[in-house]
Protein backbone atom coordinates (compact mmCIF):
# COMPACT_ATOMS: atom_id res chain seq x y z
CA UNK A 1 0.00 0.00 0.00
CA UNK A 2 3.01 2.25 -0.02
CA UNK A 3 2.47 5.14 -2.27
CA UNK A 4 -1.19 4.37 -2.66
CA UNK A 5 -3.96 6.80 -2.41
CA UNK A 6 -5.06 6.11 1.14
CA UNK A 7 -1.65 6.73 2.39
CA UNK A 8 -2.03 10.05 1.43
CA UNK A 9 -5.41 10.84 3.26
CA UNK A 10 -5.24 8.42 6.38
CA UNK A 11 -2.43 8.61 8.74
CA UNK A 12 0.02 5.25 9.29
CA UNK A 13 -1.20 4.58 12.51
CA UNK A 14 -5.42 4.63 11.36
CA UNK A 15 -4.17 2.21 8.04
CA UNK A 16 -2.55 -0.24 10.99
CA UNK A 17 -5.36 -0.22 13.37
CA UNK A 18 -7.96 -0.84 10.47
CA UNK A 19 -5.33 -4.00 9.24
CA UNK A 20 -5.84 -5.35 13.03
CA UNK A 21 -9.11 -4.98 12.88
CA UNK A 22 -9.39 -6.62 9.52
CA UNK A 23 -7.37 -9.25 10.47
CA UNK A 24 -9.77 -10.18 12.93
CA UNK A 25 -12.31 -10.86 10.50
CA UNK A 26 -10.83 -14.26 9.73
CA UNK A 27 -10.85 -15.41 6.03
CA UNK A 28 -12.28 -12.66 3.92
CA UNK A 29 -11.94 -11.01 0.49
CA UNK A 30 -12.04 -7.33 1.99
CA UNK A 31 -8.48 -5.78 2.67
CA UNK A 32 -7.66 -2.39 3.55
CA UNK A 33 -7.10 -0.85 0.77
CA UNK A 34 -10.23 -1.45 -0.96
CA UNK A 35 -12.24 -0.37 2.46
CA UNK A 36 -10.66 2.52 2.74
CA UNK A 37 -10.86 3.48 -0.57
CA UNK A 38 -14.43 2.81 -0.63
CA UNK A 39 -15.57 4.37 2.46
CA UNK A 40 -13.88 8.13 1.32
CA UNK A 41 -15.48 7.65 -2.22
CA UNK A 42 -18.78 6.77 -1.49
CA UNK A 43 -18.74 9.13 1.78
CA UNK A 44 -17.78 11.89 -0.97
CA UNK A 45 -20.97 10.57 -3.22
CA UNK A 46 -23.66 10.78 0.03
CA UNK A 47 -22.34 14.16 0.81
CA UNK A 48 -22.70 15.38 -3.28
CA UNK A 49 -25.86 13.50 -3.41
CA UNK A 50 -27.80 15.43 -0.16
CA UNK A 51 -25.99 18.55 -0.98
CA UNK A 52 -27.37 18.57 -4.46
CA UNK A 53 -31.05 16.92 -4.06
CA UNK A 54 -32.17 17.87 -0.45
CA UNK A 55 -33.41 21.48 0.78
CA UNK A 56 -30.98 22.96 3.17
CA UNK A 57 -28.34 20.15 1.76
CA UNK A 58 -25.71 22.01 3.08
CA UNK A 59 -26.85 21.47 6.76
CA UNK A 60 -27.79 18.20 5.52
CA UNK A 61 -25.14 16.48 4.06
CA UNK A 62 -22.07 17.03 6.52
CA UNK A 63 -24.42 15.56 8.92
CA UNK A 64 -25.30 12.49 6.75
CA UNK A 65 -22.01 12.25 5.20
CA UNK A 66 -20.16 11.68 8.76
CA UNK A 67 -23.10 9.57 9.87
CA UNK A 68 -22.43 7.42 7.23
CA UNK A 69 -18.52 7.12 7.52
CA UNK A 70 -18.70 5.77 10.89
CA UNK A 71 -22.21 3.24 10.09
CA UNK A 72 -20.09 2.29 7.42
CA UNK A 73 -16.62 0.62 9.33
CA UNK A 74 -19.58 -0.41 12.00
CA UNK A 75 -21.53 -1.93 9.84
CA UNK A 76 -18.63 -3.46 7.45
CA UNK A 77 -16.11 -4.62 10.15
CA UNK A 78 -17.57 -4.36 14.01
CA UNK A 79 -20.49 -5.72 13.30
CA UNK A 80 -18.88 -9.02 11.50
CA UNK A 81 -16.18 -9.17 14.82
CA UNK A 82 -18.89 -9.04 17.02
CA UNK A 83 -20.67 -12.42 15.31
CA UNK A 84 -17.53 -13.85 15.12
CA UNK A 85 -16.64 -13.33 18.65
CA UNK A 86 -20.12 -15.35 19.37
CA UNK A 87 -18.97 -17.80 16.71
CA UNK A 88 -15.73 -18.66 17.94
CA UNK A 89 -16.77 -18.63 21.68
CA UNK A 90 -19.27 -21.60 20.42
CA UNK A 91 -16.76 -23.52 19.27
CA UNK A 92 -14.31 -23.53 21.79
CA UNK A 93 -15.26 -26.06 24.30
CA UNK A 94 -15.98 -29.01 21.60
CA UNK A 95 -12.63 -27.87 20.46
CA UNK A 96 -10.31 -27.25 23.60
CA UNK A 97 -12.40 -30.63 25.32
CA UNK A 98 -10.61 -32.54 21.89
CA UNK A 99 -7.78 -30.97 22.60
CA UNK A 100 -7.60 -32.05 26.28
CA UNK A 101 -8.21 -35.85 25.82
CA UNK A 102 -5.59 -35.90 22.86
CA UNK A 103 -3.07 -34.60 25.69
CA UNK A 104 -4.15 -37.06 28.23
CA UNK A 105 -2.96 -39.41 25.41
CA UNK A 106 0.56 -38.07 26.03
CA UNK A 107 1.26 -36.29 23.15
CA UNK A 108 2.90 -33.05 23.28
CA UNK A 109 0.88 -30.08 22.62
CA UNK A 110 2.10 -29.77 18.70
CA UNK A 111 0.92 -33.17 17.81
CA UNK A 112 -2.05 -32.98 19.84
CA UNK A 113 -3.01 -30.16 18.31
CA UNK A 114 -2.37 -31.73 14.61
CA UNK A 115 -5.09 -34.18 15.65
CA UNK A 116 -7.50 -32.34 16.93
CA UNK A 117 -7.71 -29.91 13.78
CA UNK A 118 -7.63 -32.99 11.61
CA UNK A 119 -10.41 -34.31 13.32
CA UNK A 120 -13.04 -31.03 14.27
CA UNK A 121 -13.97 -29.10 11.76
CA UNK A 122 -14.91 -25.52 12.26
CA UNK A 123 -13.27 -22.08 11.83
CA UNK A 124 -11.02 -21.99 15.10
CA UNK A 125 -10.32 -25.26 14.31
CA UNK A 126 -8.75 -23.75 11.08
CA UNK A 127 -7.23 -20.85 12.46
CA UNK A 128 -5.10 -23.61 14.59
CA UNK A 129 -4.67 -25.30 11.48
CA UNK A 130 -2.90 -22.15 10.19
CA UNK A 131 -0.76 -21.78 12.99
CA UNK A 132 0.61 -25.56 12.18
CA UNK A 133 0.81 -24.57 8.67
CA UNK A 134 3.28 -21.94 9.86
CA UNK A 135 5.33 -24.12 12.43
CA UNK A 136 5.90 -25.97 9.14
CA UNK A 137 7.45 -23.32 7.68
CA UNK A 138 9.97 -22.34 10.29
CA UNK A 139 8.28 -20.35 13.06
CA UNK A 140 8.28 -22.03 16.60
CA UNK A 141 4.79 -23.33 17.70
CA UNK A 142 4.88 -20.30 20.43
CA UNK A 143 5.63 -17.67 17.70
CA UNK A 144 2.68 -19.51 15.65
CA UNK A 145 0.27 -18.77 18.27
CA UNK A 146 1.36 -15.29 19.05
CA UNK A 147 0.42 -14.35 15.59
CA UNK A 148 -3.06 -16.35 15.65
CA UNK A 149 -3.71 -14.23 18.80
CA UNK A 150 -3.62 -11.23 16.44
CA UNK A 151 -6.63 -13.26 14.02
CA UNK A 152 -8.61 -13.98 17.08
CA UNK A 153 -11.03 -11.34 18.46
CA UNK A 154 -12.47 -13.52 21.40
CA UNK A 155 -10.74 -12.23 24.54
CA UNK A 156 -11.72 -15.91 25.98
CA UNK A 157 -10.17 -18.12 23.59
CA UNK A 158 -6.77 -15.77 23.37
CA UNK A 159 -6.51 -16.04 26.82
CA UNK A 160 -6.71 -19.58 26.46
CA UNK A 161 -3.91 -19.45 24.10
CA UNK A 162 -1.72 -16.98 26.49
CA UNK A 163 -2.11 -19.68 29.37
CA UNK A 164 -1.03 -22.60 27.00
CA UNK A 165 1.80 -20.41 25.88
CA UNK A 166 2.91 -19.75 29.11
CA UNK A 167 2.49 -23.11 30.28
CA UNK A 168 4.49 -24.73 27.73
CA UNK A 169 7.27 -21.77 28.59
CA UNK A 170 7.47 -22.15 32.38
CA UNK A 171 6.76 -26.46 32.29
CA UNK A 172 3.63 -26.64 34.33
CA UNK A 173 1.09 -29.08 33.67
CA UNK A 174 -0.74 -28.29 30.61
CA UNK A 175 -3.88 -31.06 31.29
CA UNK A 176 -4.65 -29.00 34.25
CA UNK A 177 -4.37 -25.84 32.98
CA UNK A 178 -6.37 -26.93 29.98
CA UNK A 179 -9.41 -28.41 32.70
CA UNK A 180 -9.29 -24.91 34.17
CA UNK A 181 -10.32 -23.30 30.75
CA UNK A 182 -12.81 -25.93 29.70
CA UNK A 183 -14.40 -25.45 33.25
CA UNK A 184 -14.21 -21.77 32.79
CA UNK A 185 -15.80 -21.98 29.22
CA UNK A 186 -18.47 -24.45 30.18
CA UNK A 187 -19.64 -21.70 32.98
CA UNK A 188 -19.61 -18.84 30.64
CA UNK A 189 -21.86 -21.28 28.59
CA UNK A 190 -24.25 -21.67 31.20
CA UNK A 191 -24.44 -17.84 32.29
CA UNK A 192 -24.98 -17.20 28.47
CA UNK A 193 -28.06 -19.44 28.56
CA UNK A 194 -29.30 -17.94 31.61
CA UNK A 195 -28.99 -14.30 30.36
CA UNK A 196 -31.05 -15.76 27.44
CA UNK A 197 -33.47 -17.41 29.18
CA UNK A 198 -34.10 -14.14 31.47
CA UNK A 199 -34.73 -12.06 28.55
CA UNK A 200 -37.71 -14.30 28.06
CA UNK A 201 -40.50 -12.45 30.15
CA UNK A 202 -39.30 -9.26 28.48
CA UNK A 203 -40.05 -10.14 25.25
CA UNK A 204 -43.14 -11.72 25.96
CA UNK A 205 -44.19 -8.88 27.88
CA UNK A 206 -43.36 -6.81 24.67
CA UNK A 207 -45.35 -9.47 22.33
CA UNK A 208 -48.41 -8.81 24.93
CA UNK A 209 -48.15 -5.46 24.97
CA UNK A 210 -48.24 -4.97 20.88
CA UNK A 211 -50.47 -7.53 20.16
CA UNK A 212 -52.48 -9.86 23.64
CA UNK A 213 -53.65 -6.63 25.14
CA UNK A 214 -55.08 -4.39 21.79
CA UNK A 215 -57.20 -7.64 20.61
CA UNK A 216 -58.21 -7.82 24.81
CA UNK A 217 -59.54 -4.15 24.11
CA UNK A 218 -60.99 -5.03 20.84
CA UNK A 219 -62.91 -7.93 22.05
CA UNK A 220 -64.07 -6.01 25.29
CA UNK A 221 -65.09 -2.67 23.79
CA UNK A 222 -66.17 -4.30 19.90
CA UNK A 223 -69.77 -4.28 21.41
CA UNK A 224 -69.84 -0.24 22.12
CA UNK A 225 -68.19 0.47 19.34
CA UNK A 226 -70.60 -1.45 17.20
CA UNK A 227 -73.54 -0.05 19.04
CA UNK A 228 -72.24 3.48 18.57
CA UNK A 229 -71.52 2.87 14.95
CA UNK A 230 -74.93 1.81 14.17
CA UNK A 231 -77.11 4.63 16.10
Amino acid sequence: MKGSFVRKIYRGKDIEAIDSKIALLGDTKLNTEAFLNFRIFSSLLVFLVILYTAKMGYIYAPLATIVYYYLYYYVTIEVPIKKRIQKLDHEALYFFEILTLTLESGRNLENALDITVFNVDSELSNEFKRALFEVKFGKSLMEALEDMKKRIPSETINNIILNMIQTSVFGNNIIDTMYHQIDFLRGKQILEIKGQINKIPNRVSIISVLFVVPLILLLVLGPFIVQFLTQ
